[in-house]
Parts: structure tokens; sequence; C-alpha cells
């Protein structure tokens, strides 16, 4: 395996929780884009040699234009699986590790993002980030009753970036994005445990939380201010 390290950002949705005009990955935080926060700490990470973006078809000059010679910019697909899928497709053959990133997680340490990578780099075929659930979780039957009490030690909230042996997330990409018993696959390392390939686990970041609702990037707005 190469030891090249490619980092892929799916960043062609619009975001609609997020709201706006713009497609979420061109968001303002802190007077620059969601995307470009997030491809700054990708390259800012020591193991990184390649990012790849995909962006809405209609806004490539956009992104290209943000985001600078150094990074390449492709057209993303309807769905993120189709983004991700477009991106491994054009990455350099010398890549034998590529990391799967969100571009609404534009606080996560580049600390961590090194970390997954190594890890791959060390020997497992997948690896994620995780932190451990706080809260209480309860699982709930279609009308809202509660059905049990789920323990919490044994969960954990995933977050990116995701990395895989490149032949891994290949393999991994050629499925439709449904597991065997037909419920949609969200995240790619559920696409790699379709294939029966083990995934490791890395501590997470409290920072690296996405962007999802507009409290969240209250939240960011807050943190980057207290960090600068």
């Amino acid at each position: 395996m190469s030891d090249r390290v490619a980092a892929v950002v799916p960043a062609a949705g619009r975001g609609e929780r997020l709201g706006g005009s713009v497609p979420k990955a061109l968001r303002a935080l802190a007077g620059r884009s969601l995307v470009q926060h997030a491809v700054d700490l990708l390259t800012s990470a020591t193991l990184v040699d390649q990012v790849v973006v995909a962006a809405p078809a209609a806004e490539l000059e956009t992104f290209a234009a943000l985001l600078g010679p150094g990074v390449r910019v492709i057209a993303g697909g309807a769905e993120r699986i189709d983004s991700v899928r477009a991106a491994i497709a054009v990455l350099d053959e010398t890549v034998g590790v590529v990391l799967v990133h969100d571009a609404a997680r534009p606080l996560t340490p580049p600390a961590l993002v090194d970390a997954v990578a190594a890890a791959v780099l060390g020997g497992a075929p997948a690896v994620i980030p995780v932190l451990a659930i706080n809260d209480t979780i309860k699982q709930v039957d279609d009308v809202g009753r509660v059905v049990r009490t789920v323990s919490r030690d044994v969960l954990r909230a995933v977050q990116t970036p995701q990395g895989f042996r490149r032949d891994v997330l290949d393999e991994a990409y050629r499925l439709g994005g449904m597991s065997a018993d037909g419920v949609a696959i969200t995240d790619d390392a559920g696409l790699v445990e379709a294939l029966g390939v083990p995934v490791m686990t890395v501590p997470g970041a409290p920072e690296a939380f996405k962007v999802t609702r507009p409290v969240d990037l209250l939240l960011a707005e807050a943190l980057l201010a207290r960090r600068d």
C-alpha cells in the first residue's frame, strides 16, 4: 500500500436544515466559507498529500476561486455517495489511503486528521473517530412510544474524517448504498462494514461537531472567536 494520503470532501449538498440561499458548504463562518475552513484543516495536517472537493455543478468556478489552485474541485452528484464516488475516481493513482471529511465539520483539529491517517497507514483497513454518548438513549416505535432504554456504554457518535485503505473504499463503493437487510447506509464506514471488513476507532474531538442547524453555526462562531 502506498503511504500517500488524499482527502475527499463531498460538498455538493444544499443543507436544507441549515437554511440559506447558498449551498451549505458556502455558508459563512467568521468571514470564510465552511468548505474553506474544512480544506484549511486538511491541508494543515502533516500526512495529507492531496485534497479533492466535490462541489455543486453550478458552483465549480466559485469553489475553485475560494479554494485556490492547490485543491482539485470536481462536480459532485445528487447524493453524498455519488459525490464521494466521483472524487475517488480522480485521485492520483499513487494514493493508498483515502480520508472522507464533511465540509460541515470546519473545526476538526488537524491532529485528528493525522491520527486517522496514521491508524490506516499503521495497518487498519478502516478507521473512524468517535465520541462517547453522554445523553440517555431511548428506542421508540413509529408512534413515538418508548420501547426500551439503550445502554450507552457500547454506543459511540461518529465523526469525520473517516479513513480507509484505498482498495477497501473502492470495493465498498461498488455497493449501492444499502446494507444486506435493505437499510440505507449513511456513512462510508457503513459501506465498508457491509463488506465484512473490520472498522477500527480512534478518539474523536468535541470541536469536530457537524454544523447542521443554525445553532451549530453560532456555536462554531463562538468557538472560533474564543480560539482567536
